[in-house]
Order: C-alpha cells, then structure tokens, then sequence
C-alpha cells in the first residue's frame, strides 16, 4: 500500500515548477526549482545523501506542493521569490539586496535605457528580471550598436537646450550619440528609437536579428571571423532570449488570480497571490459538486473562502469569466497580455492538480477510477446505461487484396485482448468496406446470440455514415436495433455519428470519453492490420512455395509455419532450409531462388 506521500511524488508532472517541501505540522521545509518536477523531487527519496542534514530533511517531509511555469528561468525566478517570502528553513538565506537585474527606459526627456538592480517608481519602464548577465549585455550592446542613444545623466528639458547649458561630449564625436544636448537630434526622432528599442525589449525583434544576420554575413565573406563570431553568439542569445517573465512581473501588483476546472462531480480551483509585481503563493482548492453547479457559481463560491482564508486585501482579481463580488473589489477579464498569461498560468496549475488527483484515484482505488470514467462516458454519448462492454469493428483493405475484418473489445474501459476476433471476409467479392462491415456485425451477433453470449451496451463503427448504415442493416436482420446503441466515428475530424441523426458529435479533444474511443479505433485498426499483413504474408509465400518444383503441400505449410515470408525463405541458406525441411528439399528451393548458383 503506498502512502500518500509515495502518491504525490508519483503522480508529479514532468514539467518545470517549483516544489515545497511540508513537515507534519505542516511548517514549510524546503523550496526548489526543477527542469522536471518529477524527476528532481523523486531523486531526493531514492538514494542517500551525502550530506546528512539532506537526509534528516528528507525524513521529515510529509506533503509536497508544486506550482508548474512555462521554463526553466520562470523556475528560477519564482524559486528566489519564495525563498525570500517563505524563508524556508533548509534553504540558504536569501536577501532582499540580491535581486536580478532589469533593464530600464528612464522616464525623461531623451530617456536612457540602462541596466538596474532597484526599480524606482517614476513612471519608467523595466524589462526582466533577467537570469542571465550574458543576455543583459547582449541586448545593450545590440541597442547600442543599432541605435545612438545619450548616456550622460543630464536634464535635457527644452529649457536646458535652448539656453546652451550643456556641451556635446566624446560620444558624440566618435559617433555613439547625435548630440541631442545641444539640439543637434529631435525629441521626436529620438523617441522612434526608443519605441524601436522597446519592441526590442518585448522580444520583437525580427528586423533587428535580420540586420545582425546581413552584418555576419559580410564580415566572415570579408574574412573578419572572430568579429564575425561575436555577432553569431549574439544572435544565438537573442534567439533564445525570453522577453519578459509573468512571475515577476512589476506591471502587475498586488492582484489575485483565480481559475476552474471541473468535471462531473468535482471543482478545482487555482490561486495565485501577486504582490509587489511577484507570485508569493499558489494553493489549489478542491470543491465537491452536490447538484450540477456551473463553473461561475463554484468559483465565485471559492473566491470568498480563499479571500478569507489567507486574508486576501487586493482590491484587484484577475478570473476567466465576470463574478459578482460587489462595488469593493474590481473584477478584470483579461483578453490579451500579461494578465492573459498569468490567468493561464494558474489555469494550467489547476488542471495538473486535477490529472494528479485522478491518477492517485486509478493508483488506490482503480475500480472507482473506472466508475467514473464509465459514469462520464454514458454522459458524453447520451446512452440508457453505462457502457461496460464495448466492441469496436474495422475493415482492413488495403489495395483491394485480401479483405479482413477486426473486432476488438473492452471492458470496464480497458482491452479485454481473449475476446478480440479476426474475420475473413466470405460473401463479399473485391474491395467493398460497406458489404463487409455488414457480413461481419451479422456474423458476430449472430454468434454471440446462438451461443447466449452477452451482448455489449456499445458498438462503435470505425467510419462514417456510410459504414454505421451497414452495420444498422445487420443489427436490424437480427432483431437487435435499439438494443444495443451504436455510433460510428469518421477519421478526419473525430466526428461521432448516431444512427437517423445527419449532425455529428463533437466531443472536447481533451476528454477521456473521446480518449477511449479513440483508444478502441487505434487497437482495431492495429489489430487488423496484422492479421491482413499476416494473410498476405502466407498468400505471397503460398503461391511462391507452390510454384517450385517438387515442392508439395505438407512442406509448404512447414516452410510458412518456420520462415513467415517469402523475402525470408528467399534469403536463407541451404543449411537454414535443411534443417527444417531436409536436403535434397532445400537445394531445390535455393536452385529455384539462386539459379545463378
């Protein structure tokens, strides 16, 4: 019996995140950041330390949290905000002093743009926070060499200017600067720069990598290669530059976000706590549907609990959908931008919680698991009873040759691989996939029928309309229309097609419901296709076999039985035919494929 413990390490994704670490008494332990959650976390339990205070931590872990990010920086990010919020007791001690840089566009006339620890509310923009100083230094280094920009820190007010107060410097005379302190450049013309520079910032810069790419180009064909190399690490970190982190965000304060998901009997949903620009916590509430609540009434619902439970004084929330929380709180539904990610991101952490509670259900108790799925499947497909027992059929007909048929089945949702049939295809002559699927519905229920087998409660066609006629046709000759439901479902586009009903069924591609059909489709056409590979396999060899001389049909079945396929025979030595079939056999069947010899 695993304990729960073993379950969350178990069911944890393979995405990046950060992990917390909780004692008994549920006081937090330890924060992480990991390339793969799964894998980081599970190291820590299957081997022993060599430090003993990882091993005395490792003891006294009881529950595990985790909040997954789209990369690796965002989990490096959102790790050092933790461990300064939480100061979890196993980690180093991270000060406030040690922040990431930013890069700034000052608010001023003719701003400068320079790379900061400390963010100044003035007004100024900030890019970042950057990981890596590598990539600061790239970015101003292709600002700098792409636009004139000033670096001296005067006031260039109009005033200023016009009085003469100020003189152009050295940048100006080696080309660095266009000397707007003595009106020699436009405010005008110098803020399109810094529009240009923004977008830069943003991560839009394709022009600008163009241009760098031009500029390689020429110097390694005017054979200056070092020079030419330096400007290809540049454009390999810009490549892989991210723009801006929604972790820490300093456009985004003190707001909570809030989103759902939810399936027939329970509701999930995420929080995400903002402040100072930052994500401090995230926590996951689960919420048991008693009658058929939609999602607006359950996460309405969960944002008063969890604004009273962690004491929550924002005066901003960010949600999927409008809630009616009264005149005090301001409700934002965002479309676009860095609101927009961040309600993704919490979004995305709700539906990993959600797979890891439904895999530790499938892990402890497997037949609720199953019960579940099967309560959801009758939902989805609209049928009297619970699908326990489903059939699937596929025709198998490639180039006209050799028509077969297969059935497989399931129960409870899963193959039940004993009760899988092939079928030869006996009244139907050339390729005819409708005549076919008919032959063999009629020849399967007839069957279970005279030997009072049980019957499914679902049959699903592997093609469309015109397939699920054929098989109407052989369920009505046996009297077993509207016994049994049956669907058809097209290849294309996943379309499920009910018998009178010309508007196809569109299941959510994510649901499990959609998951087993096209579970059943693929391991019916997987089966099938390996019985007619087979036949035509022994066809070919038959027909090859029976053409050599002194080659009667008791050898022939020996030689399909041991070497499968005429390629096979054809390649085997003398000696590999001899030992199954005799000598003087073998040499005329090697004679007969090597006449060379």
């Amino acid at each position: 019996m695993r304990t729960p413990l073993e379950l969350q390490i178990q069911t944890l994704p393979d995405n990046p995140g950060v992990y917390q670490y909780y004692d008994k008494d549920d006081k937090i332990l330890y924060v992480g950041k990991a390339k793969n959650l799964r894998k980081r976390v599970s190291s820590y339990f299957n081997k022993l330390h060599e430090s003993g205070r990882t091993n005395v931590m490792v003891r006294k872990i009881v529950s595990i949290k985790h909040i997954v990010v789209p990369t690796e920086t965002d989990a490096l990010l959102l790790e050092n905000n933790l461990i300064k919020k939480l100061q979890p007791r196993y980690n180093i001690l991270l000060k406030d002093d040690k922040t990431y840089p930013w890069i700034c566009i000052k608010r001023e006339p003719f701003s400068r743009i320079f790379t900061t620890r400390n963010m100044v509310k003035d007004g100024s923009e900030y890019f970042g926070p950057y990981t890596s100083f590598k990539t600061v230094h790239t970015l101003l280094d292709l600002i700098k060499e792409l636009y004139q920009l000033r670096t001296c820190n005067y006031d260039l007010s109009r005033e200023n200017i016009n009085s003469g107060k100020y003189k152009v410097c050295l940048e100006y005379h080696i080309g660095n600067c266009k000397g707007p302190c003595e009106g020699h450049q436009a405010l005008e013309d110098y803020q399109n720069n810094i529009d240009a520079i923004r977008e830069i910032l943003k991560g839009n810069f394709k022009e600008s990598l163009k241009d760098f790419r031009t500029l390689m180009k020429n110097l390694a064909s005017e054979m200056k290669f070092e020079e030419a190399q330096r400007i290809k690490d540049k454009i390999e970190v810009l490549e892989n530059y991210q723009s801006r982190s929604t972790i820490v965000n300093p456009r985004i304060s003190n707001v909570d976000v809030f989103s759902i998901t939810s399936d027939e009997s329970m509701g999930y949903v995420n929080f995400l706590q903002i402040s100072h620009g930052s994500i401090i916590r995230s926590h996951t509430l689960e919420m048991k549907k008693k009658l058929e609540e939609t999602d607006e009434e359950l996460l309405e619902l969960a944002v008063v609990e969890l604004r009273e439970r962690f004491k929550l004084l924002s005066k901003e929330i960010i949600v999927p959908f409008e809630l009616d929380l009264g005149e005090s709180v301001k409700v934002t539904v965002p479309q676009l931008g860095d609101k927009k990610q961040l309600l993704e991101l919490s979004l995305r952490n709700a539906k990993f919680y959600r797979m890891d509670q439904l895999k530790q259900l499938q892990i402890v108790d497997p037949d609720r698991h199953t019960n579940r799925i099967m309560a959801q499947m009758q939902k989805d497909l609209r049928l009297s009873v619970e699908p326990r027992h489903i059939e699937c059929f596929d025709n198998s007909n490639i180039q006209g040759t050799n028509p077969v048929a297969a059935c497989v089945v399931f129960k409870d949702g899963k193959p039940s691989k004993k009760d899988y049939r092939h079928f030869n295809i006996k009244t139907v002559e050339g390729p005819n996939d409708f005549a076919s699927m008919e032959e063999v519905v009629y020849r399967r229920y007839k069957r279970l029928l005279d030997e009072e087998q049980p019957l499914p409660q679902l049959i699903i066609i592997d093609g469309g309309k015109g397939q699920l006629s054929s098989a109407l046709k052989s369920l009505d000759d046996l009297n077993l229309r509207g016994k049994i439901a049956i669907i058809g479902i097209a290849k294309r586009l996943e379309e499920l097609f009910y018998p009178g009903d010309s508007i196809p069924l569109y299941l959510d591609k994510k649901s499990e419901t959609l998951k087993v059909i096209q579970q059943l489709r693929n391991e019916a056409h997987r089966f099938g296709i390996t019985h007619h590979r087979d036949k035509r396999s022994k066809s070919a060899l038959t027909t090859s076999v029976e053409s050599i001389p002194g080659i009667g049909e008791k050898t022939m079945i020996t030689l399909i039985k041991h070497f499968k396929s005429v390629k096979r025979l054809s390649q085997a030595t003398e000696k590999e035919i001899s030992d199954v079939i005799g000598v003087s056999k073998a040499k005329k069947i090697t004679d007969f494929y090597n006449p060379t010899k």
